[in-house]
């Protein structure tokens, strides 16, 4: 009773669930800590460069694209399973975007300006801090559909910045795009933008992560509801699940275009999408592109995911890699290869169909951050001092 009143209380009267021990972690303390330090800023982003561990790195800087939707740490949650720490060991300079927490100041703030101060002034800051013109960059979630979408219009403009891409559990074709699909009729969209214009032009962080623990509610909703109302149970102290009730809020103007843009109408995938004054094409995007899905995904089905890589490259995807790793959303990217768990599978055909994918697919045990750091060695070579 007394963790049911606490979590009333913190939700000033709605449930919200504790998942783990919120006054355990502290970032940048137990969370977050490999060393860096932000060196640009506007008013949708920090950028942040982390100190180098090898004496000679990767001649391209490597900027990162996380989800607006969560915190940037997902990737740097502790020492043993940290990407971004894993990465500077690898001998790669690491820029990653920590998203602005919006308020209703930025409630007009669109898609397209994410993509501007998001991602192109971003470009510009590498350069500022590093003298390179290229980066190979990843985006993760809506970080991927974004950078996807981006590319799609520096392609159109003959912009060269971006030299390879790689897509964590990122779609771009929303066809197949599971579950989340529920919420895109014109209903649905209606009700949400009368919540965020009542929340003053913003989702709340907590709606939205309400809805992706629906998803997988017997592991996001009702396993707690036992341990912490019935069995009386502290919550456990698990960094993932602390970030996972880390949400932030998203711009009404950013949300709903990604909502009516690309789940309801696929524009992008289709063809019939307009950024910038310009009708942009993932087919013009021949850079090397490396798509990760996960096989029990249920926000970015790895089908979805598939569907995706298919409208990069022109007609043959020749310059597209497609890899399934074990596991769903977050665990089958946060994979570390100390951990020894989960699989991966490689194919390196992109047949029309996921399921000719699969049938000629090997399985891997373990980690694929090798197999993919291989591939980001052949596409990205040279060194030079750290």
């Amino acid at each position: 009773m007394q963790n049911l009143l606490e979590d009333l209380d913190r939700g000033d009267g709605a449930l919200a669930i504790r998942q783990a021990d919120l006054d355990f972690f502290r970032i940048g303390e137990n969370l977050a800590t490999t060393p860096g330090k932000v060196v640009f800023q506007n008013e949708i982003m920090q950028l942040i460069q982390y100190a180098p561990t090898t004496e000679e790195v990767a001649r391209r800087p490597l900027l990162i694209f996380p989800p607006w939707i969560n915190k940037f740490y997902i990737l740097d949650m502790q020492p043993a399973n940290s990407f971004i720490r894993w990465m500077v060991d690898q001998g790669r300079t690491v820029f990653v975007v920590s998203w602005v927490n919006p308020g209703p100041e930025l409630r007009h703030k669109t898609f397209e300006d994410y993509i501007r101060q998001g991602l192109f002034e971003a470009l510009d800051a590498v350069n500022r801090a590093t003298g390179e013109e290229t980066v190979d960059a990843i985006g993760y979630c809506i970080g991927g559909t974004m950078l996807a979408t981006g590319l799609a219009l520096m392609a159109k403009r003959g912009d060269e910045r971006v030299k390879s891409a790689t897509f964590f559990t990122a779609q771009t074709d929303f066809s197949e795009a599971g579950d989340l699909l529920l919420f895109d009729d014109d209903a649905q969209l209606e009700a949400i933008e009368k919540q965020m214009d009542a929340a003053g032009g913003g989702l709340e962080g907590r709606a939205m992560a309400t809805t992706f623990n629906m998803l997988r509610s017997n592991d996001l909703i009702w396993s707690f509801v036992i341990d912490n109302y019935m069995k009386g149970k502290p919550p456990a102290k698990f960094d993932l699940l602390y970030w996972n009730s880390d949400a932030t809020r998203m711009p009404k103007g950013v949300h709903l275009f990604y909502l009516r843009e690309f789940y309801q109408k696929n524009r992008l995938a289709k063809g019939g999408m307009t950024i910038d004054g310009e009708l942009i094409s993932l087919a013009d995007v021949k850079i090397p592109v490396f798509m990760q899905a996960g096989e029990t995904d249920h926000i970015a089905p790895a089908k979805s995911v598939y569907n995706s890589a298919k409208l990069f490259g022109g007609p043959d995807h020749s310059s597209v890699t497609y890899m399934l790793a074990g596991s769903g959303h977050i665990a089958g990217v946060i994979n570390p290869p100390s951990k020894n768990k989960y699989h991966h599978s490689i194919n390196p055909a992109l047949p029309e169909k996921m399921e000719e994918w699969v049938a000629g697919a090997e399985k891997h045990p373990g980690s694929w951050w090798r197999y993919w750091m291989d591939w980001l060695d052949n596409v990205s070579p040279g060194r030079v001092r750290a």
